[in-house]
């Protein structure tokens, strides 16, 4: 078997076999194929598709290309959550605890951010203490405990992604639907999940610019996960605007323990969706039969206080202070030396807003990364004040930067002020979810 036939034949539109993916996966990973041959055929990949047989190999071949974490020992069905990333997506910070204080046993492995206002695992470190880089051991051994566990991924999980993305990133092949799933779904896969669901974000702050390309990507998951005997169930979202009004990794944080405190309403965007997003996990670990019978838990543990304190458990076992998961506690983390509002310019309604430039302003105060060797400052980001659709008047605050470092405050001034456009009322405001796939 020859490389150069492989590229030939997916430039000639024909689909590969499983075993030229494989071929094409091993040779990738060990360095016997060069990046000039995968850049070819990355290349005709995005030019000539794949359909979803070749997808789901994909996925398995990657999956395969390196550890892989066994949880079948773990009681019941092991249901992960996977965002495709936002603005104030701090939805697995109230997700994961409160699916396990319904009895759901959620094990998760997370990622950094390299963007906005961090990951997951940066969240979590906003809490002095916590230690992410756990043995798998140790891994499965607190959901035992608690039902709950999200720590960083390991060294050698999916090293064909990792290197794979590396080149898309420089060749201009990052915009293809099946290498997006695959990349995707081959971590969600090793990491050893039963089930899973997926949050497709679509907007100006998300990878998805259009509802049809998110679909269509929703769509070709789940299909991905029949093939390889998992459940998926996808959800496409909107991110037009912040999920949350918190954007940075403490403030998002304390938005999370707000939310499992019952002190967000319900017609709130960040909690309609963490409580749609519950509902398929319990639904998928078979706790409930129904939409509203899983709906009914969830706000159930949110009233009886028992999500947060599941969130402080884990908190715990990872080794972080888990006193300072509290009200109080999170509004000690988010102090910094200047809180600064950000006025409107002039009288109207929030016509729309750039999530990717609010995202953006977030970064420069020290949030997010612009390179994976920034450090992010846990304090920092910004709190939004207005959503789309709201009445300002001049003058009124949109947002509220939360600043130490003032060297980048004019630039986070002045994107916060191009983020956000005032106008007549809008008479169209896109809606927070545009589908659910099973």
């Amino acid at each position: 078997m020859r490389m150069v036939d492989i590229i030939e034949k997916k430039a000639g539109c024909e689909p590969l076999s499983s075993e030229e993916i494989q071929f094409f996966i091993d040779g990738f990973v060990s360095g016997d194929i060069p990046d000039y041959q995968a850049s070819a055929l990355l290349m005709a990949i995005v030019l000539n598709d794949m359909n979803e047989r070749e997808a789901a190999d994909l996925t398995l071949h990657m999956m395969h290309s390196g550890d892989t974490v066994d949880l079948s020992d773990l009681p019941g069905v092991k249901v992960d959550k996977h965002s495709s990333g936002g603005v104030g997506d701090t939805t697995t910070l109230v997700v994961a605890p409160l699916v396990a204080a319904c009895g759901g046993t959620v094990a998760k492995m997370s990622g950094r951010g390299l963007a906005f206002s961090g990951g997951t695992i940066d969240k979590l470190e906003s809490i002095p203490g916590v230690n992410i880089s756990q043995t798998i051991e140790r891994f499965k051994q607190i959901v035992r405990k608690t039902g709950v566990c999200v720590i960083g991924q390991t060294g050698n999980l999916v090293p064909a992604d990792k290197k794979m993305y590396a080149l898309r990133d420089v060749t201009g092949t990052v915009q293809s639907v099946p290498l997006i799933a695959a990349s995707i779904m081959s971590k969600k896969l090793a990491a050893g999940a039963d089930a899973i669901v997926l949050d497709v974000k679509v907007g100006s702050g998300a990878f998805m610019k259009t509802v049809e390309d998110a679909k269509r990507l929703a769509e070709l998951m789940v299909k991905m996960g029949k093939l390889l005997k998992r459940e998926v169930v996808a959800v496409v979202t909107d991110m037009n605007q912040p999920l949350g009004l918190s954007v940075g990794n403490a403030l998002e944080f304390r938005e999370a323990v707000q939310l499992l405190a019952g002190q967000i309403p319900e017609n709130d965007p960040l909690y309609e969706i963490c409580l749609l997003l519950g509902t398929q996990m319990l639904l998928l670990s078979k706790l409930a039969k129904t939409d509203d019978e899983a709906r009914g838990m969830l706000k159930h543990a949110i009233e009886n206080g028992s999500g947060l304190e599941k969130l402080r458990s884990m908190i715990h076992e990872l080794g972080g202070d888990a006193s300072l998961v509290t009200l109080k506690g999170m509004d000690q983390l988010c102090t910094t030396r200047r809180q600064i509002p950000v006025p409107a310019k002039n009288s109207g309604y929030i016509v729309d807003m750039q999530a990717e430039l609010i995202g953006r302003a977030a970064q420069v105060l020290g949030a997010g990364r612009a390179t994976k060797e920034d450090v992010i400052d846990p304090a920092v980001g910004l709190v939004m004040h207005k959503r789309v659709g709201d009445r300002v008047e001049q003058g009124d605050a949109i947002c509220t930067l939360y600043v130490n470092d003032e060297s980048n405050l004019a630039d986070a001034m002045e994107t916060m002020t191009e983020a956000v456009r005032i106008g007549e009322k809008p008479k169209f405001v896109t809606p927070m979810v545009y589908a659910v796939i099973r």
